[in-house]
C-alpha cells in the first residue's frame, strides 16, 4: 500500500522533494488530470527500512495530509511483508 495524500493538502511540495523513490508528483504530472498531487503505488515503498514513518510526511507542514499503513481490504502492508524499498540516488 502506499501513502495516501488527503484533501487537506496544500500543494507546498515538500513531499515530492523529500520522496527518496520520486513516487509522488503534482498536479500539473497527475496521470488521472485531477488538479491534485498524485502518488504512484507501485512506486511508493513507505520508506519502510529507512525510516521510522514516510520521509514525504516527516516533511509535510500540514501534519496530516499524508496517511500510510492503511491496507486495503485482502492485501497486506509492505511492512507486514517485510518487503523493503530502494531509494533512488541521484
Amino acid at each position: 500500500m502506499a501513502v495516501v495524500i488527503t484533501d487537506i493538502c496544500i500543494n507546498c511540495g515538500a513531499c515530492i522533494d523529500e520522496c527518496p523513490v520520486e513516487a509522488i508528483v503534482d498536479d500539473e504530472d497527475n496521470p488521472t488530470g485531477e488538479e491534485i498531487y498524485y502518488v504512484y503505488e507501485d512506486k511508493c515503498v513507505e520508506c519502510v527500512g529507512y525510516h521510522d514513518e514516510p520521509a514525504c510526511a516527516e516533511a509535510c507542514p500540514t501534519e496530516g495530509c499524508i496517511v500510510w499503513g492503511e491496507c486495503k481490504e485482502g492485501m497486506t502492508c509492505k511492512e507486514d511483508r517485510g518487503e523493503p524499498g530502494t531509494p533512488v540516488v541521484e
